[in-house]
């Protein structure tokens, strides 16, 4: 057997019968021949982390814009504290961590600069709406490798999709990536809020600290060990009910104090401004949009190609553009 066969003998010995099997995964959307070393899962966790969006994912705001210091997270390190819960919690239920582990990096591929003011900003501009979660989907299908997408694998796809909002995902795995989300980004977002003055640990109700804990470590050894003891044989992910309901109100706290902050989130009306002047100008003169999105727009539409391309910048980069685009220079003399 190669190295790819004996890992995917020793997932058929070790892992929980409820685990979605590397070799009983339904496949590509084109077929490739199998790797020599590497599962088809563990294929996809390096697919996705030489892509160019993930790459991207440093210079995107996660919940404080453009924040003065080292430590606040990017979308980057959220993406990254997701996969490391998603892939503890795996492991415990004997499950499989690559799956797990690949859909945690991927399921923020689609997210707009500016964080979710961004999403609402596009949102707003285009018929049906926009979600980050179908537009992650977008980005491994349709838009990385010159247009060629991932190509990955459906149980992976299915959890990016699935992150967020609606349905579970079909796999095991891809119900722990929408725990870790959560978990994660409601712990770091406390982090990052008391590192800013914006609240403080006795803010938090006592009655929510008493169940999930008084610090970061605690709170999040909380809600992992929950999730891992109330999901060891059930056909779903799930939590106790007194840790759930302690963690729906930890995140209602956390939308009254953080979220809708109006010192925390001064600068998001001019960034979601920026956004909805740049979908603007490029709808109007799509000449500008660079070559990619050209063909994108001559096979899916006008709006479609700006969609993809605004989604895709960084923070940086959309506030150089628009620099580029909207605020004049001075004359100089040649």
């Amino acid at each position: 057997m190669n190295i790819r066969e004996q890992a995917e003998e020793l997932e058929r010995k070790t892992l929980s019968p409820r685990a979605c099997l590397s070799v009983h995964s339904k496949g590509r959307a084109v077929n490739i021949p199998p790797c020599p070393m590497r599962t088809c899962f563990q294929r996809d966790v390096d697919r996705v982390i030489h892509s160019k969006a993930f790459r991207r994912l440093k210079h995107k705001t996660q919940v404080f814009l453009s924040p003065e210091g080292d430590h606040y997270r990017t979308r980057m390190t959220h993406t990254l504290e997701v996969t490391r819960i998603a892939r503890t919690m795996a492991r415990a239920l004997g499950l499989n961590e690559a799956l797990a582990e690949a859909a945690a990096l991927a399921h923020d591929l689609g997210h707009t600069p500016f964080g979710h003011a961004g999403e609402r900003a596009l949102g707003r501009m285009v018929s049906g709406g926009f979600r980050h979660y179908e537009q992650s989907l977008r980005v491994v299908d349709r838009l990385e490798n010159d247009g060629a997408g991932l190509n990955l694998c459906h149980e992976v796809r299915d959890g990016i999709l699935c992150h967020t909002a609606g349905r579970l995902a079909d796999t095991l795995e891809g119900q722990l990536v929408r725990f870790s989300d959560k978990i994660a980004y409601i712990n770091h977002d406390i982090d990052d809020a008391m590192r800013g003055g914006i609240i403080f640990p006795t803010d938090i109700p006592v009655h929510i600290s008493q169940t999930l804990g008084f610090t970061h470590g605690e709170r999040l050894d909380t809600l992992i060990g929950d999730i891992v003891e109330n999901s060891q044989d059930g056909t779903v992910i799930c939590q106790s009910e007194a840790v759930g309901k302690a963690m729906a109100e930890l995140k209602e706290f956390m939308f009254q104090s953080v979220y809708y902050n109006p010192i925390a989130k001064a600068e998001e009306g001019k960034a979601q401004d920026m956004i909805c002047l740049l979908f603007e100008y490029y709808i109007k003169y799509t000449d500008k949009l660079p070559p990619e999105y050209q063909d994108i727009m001559a096979q899916e539409g006008r709006e479609r190609a700006v969609l993809d391309y605004i989604a895709g910048m960084t923070d940086t980069y959309a506030v150089e553009q628009f620099g580029n685009l909207f605020i004049p220079t001075g004359w100089r003399v040649k």
